[in-house]
């Protein structure tokens, strides 16, 4: 008997009840088949058909939905109306009853069909000889057809009409389980096509319809009866009927879609547009019902879920409003305002829903009462206000809302010990007076801001006057500073004027946000007048004194980075060289032990880095132990030495899958790894079974304070116990870091043999002590022995002479040097970040003739010629990429930081006080993120301007964490590794005073971005697709750093509409960008960053492109950058480029430009570094014309298919380093090399023999021309280049030794997290 189909209407006869009932299938059956096809499918799971089973289970649950709201639902119109129509329109009726019967039965009978299917398949497999997995795969493909059919052919056909014409009365969770079992079912063919495109259709389609799904449930949980819901289920079912008949539940190509996004933007704007007066009537009724407090049948079913579905509903709500803004962008700044704290407002109350369990009955009623209040508010916006101004009934709705709100938040602050939000007792000690500029510079623009913000009431005469007093009162503080040191009531006077201060910068901020602070900023004003004239009358009676401390900062052209010194130890180094290279074949474990400062780290590194130490082993790795410890990190540093990766590569594997990757590089390799700083023999019982012993001379070194741990390890191992220096070897040291090659002028000799004594043989507190003299005038150094003449206890000794140091810092490189503190200790820190971080703390002042970053990089310098930072690696010229502290001088830190409020450290979320107590922190660090409640800072740290989050790669917030809300008043905020799964989380639009601002993997950015006005350095990390950038980035006038991470292959995507009427970046200098090079907008995009001097352009979509026939008249023009120091191109095959006279440094990537058109470069006349990386240029001869390259100091090339290379000697006349990485067609280098006067180190990887034996050619000719130059060789085993193909970021807990090797590779040289700051530090 064949199954009746909707197609043949005309068998709607007693045929086809006959037929239903001969089934024993009525369409009052239970619901138990579509379970027992979800039990089938789950007994699937093990057979690795995953994509089919969960797609099928999705459609299941669909079917189950739509069966049961149309076998529940009842006819719109009455009884009585019904007799009214004649016979015809009863048939009509009988018509559609049958047809629902008809649906009902068909989706029932397909499903057990299915039931069937599967089972017998199942059973077919388990029976048979041999695992044929094709008797499964064509049951689901069955399976998966006949549900396909169904639906195109049935449901599609007529769930609108059914739906118009029928309503479910009963339970309004029938509609809910609609939605959420349709919006699963169409993730799937979004999915197979994924683009940005379709993800953000699907984004709409969801967000629209889990409003009304959000709205039902809050409306049933508040006890709306089904009655009252009527006109909303109808609305909302309708709604999903249409979709269902737009939508293809299949694969779709490009045509489909687009047609399909068409239909579905018409619906939305049609139907479910909350704009729409009648739409909006619906919901403003539901939510005004739904302030009864009574509850209905099925509202008790909901209560055990209440509070995700108030959750659910806020977020919806707040979804909502953020989509109206980003709608409206040219809104009045008086509404933008309101709407923003109005956001602000329903975010509060997401919080409250989350410390519900400590709220009192009445406040959990409130909430409910509130949420309702809002969404009335909400959908009660009509468009011209929204659009032109508020009117007074919502501004008094919203006046309300935010009285009661503020009831409810101080109602729930009672269960946090917290200070006033408002109290300044706990302000930071450190860099007061730098921080005092800082804020006398942000009022200064506000008080000369045109706009002064006409959202609020702007107390411009206020901070007008409260500016002018506290330049005063700053100048009068530096006159006093020495005295205060000794003087009680001068300190505790100094201690209110910062108070006053603090208190000043709160209120003011809190104002610009739209907080009503007035009444207290008068008070605050009218203290600050006082302590002026208090000022007065103490100056009368005082005397300036003049700091004998020097604040000159070296400038970056003359400061130099010193690499580590070596004194007294040359015995050590050459026995341990011995010992790693000579002796027994079997693998070894040599020691270095002694007391911190003793330089065992500066003793491995020298090792380590010598040159038949290099070419002795295969392979080479280092990693930091400390402390503190993983597995994970540990096998990562190694593997990230070893072969150059980005720990990206790593992120995701296990311990175990670490373990053997490094056996697997180890194996069969002569090996050298260094674990530094070990402290436990645990460390080591993790590692050991990944070091293979192949009997091949493999050595491990290890540096520990601990004797016996290196006992513990190797028993009869000898160990090299590191011994203070003697008086004699001291003073050496501490000549040639203060005076070099010059010598000490006689009159200091004595006094400074004498301040080398008291040092104790200590190496690090000689350079520290270094450091300190070097910034002293000459005689102050009898005031610098006296101090260090004490007999205290070694420990206690090593942190009086770093609070020496400390002392004689300036204020503003005591603040800079306090915020390691931040980071994890070991931890190696990008500068480019660090420098940022200090810029927009407010710790760096600009100076004439210098940009921020180079002012902050002066600061970097002087804090590393002080001995205070180690360089950990540097640039291709010599300056800082990477640095670090000593873990001495970390701890000092640390506890500094604690001691003088300037931060505050949280290392488990359990209990946030546990290091210092509560206070009005302005500075917090979290460690292990995975425990993190972001929402929760806003009620613990209320003032917060600074929040770093350091934590596990890729941590992924757990639903309920991901409405977050963070303290209104921060200036930095760096999200660390948390990923919010591609979308930017909006709350952060909210934060006005934004300065620096770093996130994980997000695609794209909304244009609420805009309200960030005083941003300035924007950064990406750990994202894999190119970010759009809105068309309102253009008005954030102070944006400079707006990069990628990993800027080679990811950059942002600037809004090309309306190019000519948007205001220009002028103060971006720092820019990763991705443009299609056909699109015609570069260079209006380029004319728009005239102060760009760092850009890092990347050809979208090049993974994609096929080899281009090469025109000429595609040139790519930069001359109009006129600033532009650093260039990298990538990916723009086919295409020339002009590029700017000034440009110093180049890097070219996958360009396949031919060899005759290198001429372009090699007339620019101040360029001094050129990489030329894989497939750069193509063809197998380069021949360098005469004159070219006038200034190149750094050449690279790897991975070029270059065979012969010829050039003359005039070519290299400034040429200092030369890396030829994997060119292996190449026969050999230019033998004029030989002649190069300035040449110092050539670096040859994975060549050819003649390429070697040219460079030992070329090193005899240096060598007799009287020119040491260092030739680094090492052959390609095949690990180095395993992932070299994609630019690689090294993490920021990998410690490795630089020297030569990390400023030529291309796996390290771009390893950073962005360019250097300029060719001084590149």
């Amino acid at each position: 008997m064949e199954i009746p189909s909707s197609g043949n209407t005309g068998c709607f006869d007693f045929a086809s009840d006959d037929y239903l009932h001969s089934y024993h299938i009525s369409c009052g059956s239970s619901t138990s088949c579509f379970d027992l096809a979800l039990d089938c499918l789950a007994k699937f799971d093990k057979f690795y058909f995953h994509w089919d089973i969960k797609n099928l289970k999705k459609k299941v649950r669909l079917l189950k939905a739509f069966f049961l709201y149309i076998k529940n639902c009842r006819r719109r119109r009455n009884r009585e109306a019904l007799l009214e129509h004649d016979e015809e329109d009863e048939g009509n009726i009988m018509s559609q009853s049958l047809r629902r019967s008809i649906i009902c039965f068909r989706i029932q009978d397909v499903t057990i069909r299915m039931v069937h299917d599967l089972q017998s398949a199942y059973l077919l497999y388990n029976h048979s000889d041999e695992s044929d997995f094709d008797i499964l795969e064509s049951a689901l493909t069955r399976s998966r057809e006949n549900i396909m059919l169904l639906l195109e052919a049935d449901i599609k056909k007529s769930c609108t009409i059914i739906f118009f014409d029928y309503y479910s009365p009963g339970d309004p969770r029938l509609v809910m389980d609609l939605i959420v079992s349709f919006l699963e079912t169409m993730e799937d063919p979004l999915e197979v096509h994924f683009n940005h495109k379709r993800e953000k259709l699907m984004d709409t389609v969801r967000q629209k319809l889990m409003l009304l799904r959000n709205l039902i449930g809050f409306a049933t949980m508040r006890g709306v009866e089904s009655m009252q819901l009527t006109d909303l289920l109808t609305h909302v079912a309708i709604v999903v009927a249409h979709l269902i008949s737009i939508c293809q539940f299949d694969r779709l190509d490009e045509q489909v879609f687009n047609q399909m996004e068409s239909e579905i933007s018409r619906l939305i704007h049609e139907k479910i547009n909350p704009l729409d007066p009648q739409v909006r009537e619906t919901y403003i009724h539901v939510l005004t019902a739904s302030k009864k407090q009574s509850r209905s049948s099925y509202a008790l079913a909901l209560v055990e879920n209440e509070h995700p579905v108030l959750v659910e509903f806020v977020n919806s709500l707040l979804e909502y409003l953020m989509d109206l803004l980003e709608s409206y962008g040219s809104l009045q700044a008086p509404v933008k305002d309101q709407m923003l704290k109005f956001h602000r407002g329903i975010k509060y109350l997401s919080i409250l829903l989350k410390q519900e369990e400590k709220l009192h009955d009445e406040i959990k009623d409130l909430i409910g009462v509130m949420v309702c209040d809002a969404g009335i508010l909400i959908f009660s916006l009509p468009i011209n206000e929204i659009k032109e101004g508020l009117l007074e009934e919502t501004d008094l709705g919203l006046f309300h809302f935010h009285k009661v709100l503020k009831c409810m938040m101080a109602e729930a602050a009672r269960n946090y010990p917290l200070t006033s939000p408002y109290s300044s007792s706990n302000y930071p000690r450190s860099s007061e007076l730098g921080c005092m500029d800082f804020f006398l510079e942000n009022l200064k623009e506000l008080a000369g801001c045109d706009e002064a913000d006409d959202s609020i009431v702007f107390p411009l005469d206020k901070i007008q006057m409260v500016r002018k007093n506290l330049i005063f009162l700053r100048s009068f503080l530096e006159n006093i500073k020495e005295q205060s040191y000794q003087n009680g009531k001068l300190q505790a006077f100094w201690n209110q004027i910062m108070e006053a201060a603090y208190k000043a910068e709160l209120l003011i901020y809190s104002t610009l946000i739209g907080d009503q602070c007035e009444h207290s900023l008068d008070a605050v004003a009218g203290d600050i007048n006082l302590l002026k004239i208090e000022a007065l009358e103490i100056q009368n009676g005082q005397t300036q004194r003049v700091n004998k401390t020097s604040s000159h900062i070296p400038s970056q052209h003359t400061a130099a980075i010193h690499n580590e010194d070596l004194v007294g130890h040359e015995d050590e180094v050459q026995a341990i060289t011995h010992r790693l290279t000579r002796g027994s074949k079997q693998l070894d474990v040599v020691s270095i032990v002694g007391m911190p400062g003793l330089g065992k780290t500066t003793l491995a590194n020298k090792v380590y880095t010598a040159s038949s130490v290099r070419s002795h082993f295969h392979v080479r790795g280092w990693c930091c132990v400390s402390q503190t410890f993983s597995t994970h990190n540990l096998l990562t540093q190694l593997l990230c030495s070893i072969s150059f990766d980005s720990p990206d590569k790593y992120l995701k594997m296990t311990e175990d899958d670490l373990a053997m990757n490094l056996r697997k590089v180890l194996l069969r390799n002569r090996y050298l790894l260094v674990l530094d700083d070990l402290w436990d023999v645990e460390a080591w019982n993790l590692l050991k079974y990944s070091l293979p012993n192949d009997v091949n001379g493999s050595r491990i070194l290890l540096t520990s304070r601990l004797h016996s741990l290196s006992l513990q390890i190797k028993p009869d191992s000898e160990s090299y116990h590191l011994h203070p220096l003697s008086d004699a070897e001291s003073w050496t040291l501490l000549q040639k870091r203060l005076f070099d090659k010059e010598g000490c002028p006689p009159t200091l000799s004595e006094v400074g043999s004498q301040i080398a004594k008291y040092c104790r043989g200590l190496p690090l507190t000689i350079v520290l002590v270094a450091g300190i003299l070097a910034t002293t005038t000459r005689d102050s150094w009898e005031e610098v022995a006296e101090s260090l003449s004490s007999t205290v206890p070694y420990d206690e000794y090593c942190m009086k002479i770093l609070e020496l140091s400390y002392s004689h810092l300036p204020d503003y490189l005591k603040s800079c040097l306090l915020y390691f503190a931040a980071f994890q200790e070991d931890q190696v820190i990008n500068v480019q970040r660090l420098l940022w971080l200090w810029i927009s703390e407010g710790f760096v002042q600009q100076t004439e003739g210098k940009s921020l970053e180079e002012a902050a990089y002066d600061c970097l310098l002087a804090l590393i010629n002080r001995s205070l930072v180690m360089v950990t690696k540097k640039g291709t010229m010599n300056g800082a990429k990477a640095c670090r502290l000593h873990d001495l001088v970390y701890d000092f830190c640390a506890e500094k930081a604690k001691e003088q409020g300037f931060l505050h450290f949280i290392h488990s979320w359990e209990d946030p006080f546990s290091l210092t107590g509560p206070s009005n922190h302005h500075r917090v660090c979290v460690h292990y993120t995975s425990q993190l409640k972001i929402w929760e800072l806003m009620l613990i740290f209320p003032n917060l301007h600074c929040l770093l989050l350091f934590g596990p790669y890729h941590h992924v917030p757990k639903d309920e964490d991901l409405g977050i809300l963070f303290p209104i008043l921060l200036r930095v905020l760096d999200l660390g590794d948390l990923n919010f799964r591609g979308s930017f989380p909006t709350e952060v639009v909210l934060l006005v005073h934004l300065r620096y601002l770093a996130l994980s993997g997000i695609t794209s950015i909304p244009s609420a971005i805009a309200n960030l006005s005083r941003l300035e350095a924007l950064i990406v990390k750990k994202t894999s697709t190119d970010i759009v950038l809105p068309n309102t980035i253009w008005n954030i006038k102070t944006l400079s750093y707006l990069c990628t991470t990993n800027g080679a292959i990811v950059g942002f995507i600037f809004p090309v509409r309306n190019l000519e009427v948007s205001p220009d970046l002028d103060h971006l200098e720092t820019l990763s960008l991705a443009i299609d090079p056909s699109s015609q907008s570069l260079q209006t995009i380029l004319k728009k960053l005239p102060s760009i001097r760092r850009l890092k352009l990347k050809c979208r979509g090049f993974y994609s492109l096929k080899a281009a026939t090469r025109n000429c008249d595609k040139i790519l023009v930069f001359d109009c950058l006129n600033q532009l120091q650093s260039l990298r191109l990538t990916a723009f095959d086919g295409y020339g480029f002009k590029f700017p006279l000034n440009l110093k440094k180049l890097t070219l990537k996958w360009n396949r430009q031919p060899w005759s058109e290198i001429s372009t470069i090699g007339k620019l006349p101040n360029l001094e570094v050129l990489k030329l990386l894989k497939e750069s240029f193509v063809g197998e001869e380069w021949v360098m014309e005469e004159g070219e390259f006038p200034s190149l100091r750094v050449l690279e090339l790897s991975m070029l298919d270059i065979r012969k290379w010829t050039a003359s000697s005039d070519n290299f006349s400034r040429l200092e380093k030369l890396c030829v990485h994997s060119c292996m067609n190449l026969e050999e280098v230019p033998s004029c090399l030989g002649e190069c006067e300035t040449l110092q180190m050539i670096e040859v990887k994975g060549c050819r023999d003649s390429v070697t034996n040219c460079v030992d050619q070329i090193q005899q000719e240096q060598m007799d021309m009287g020119n040491e130059v260092q030739m680094m060789v090492t052959e390609d085993f095949g690990y180095t280049f395993a992932s070299s193909d994609l630019e690689s970021i090294p993490s920021e807990a990998e410690s490795i030794p630089s020297e030569a090797e990390s400023n030529f590779s291309e796996e390290e040289s771009n390893a950073s997290e962005q360019e250097s700051i300029s060719s001084h530090h590149a």
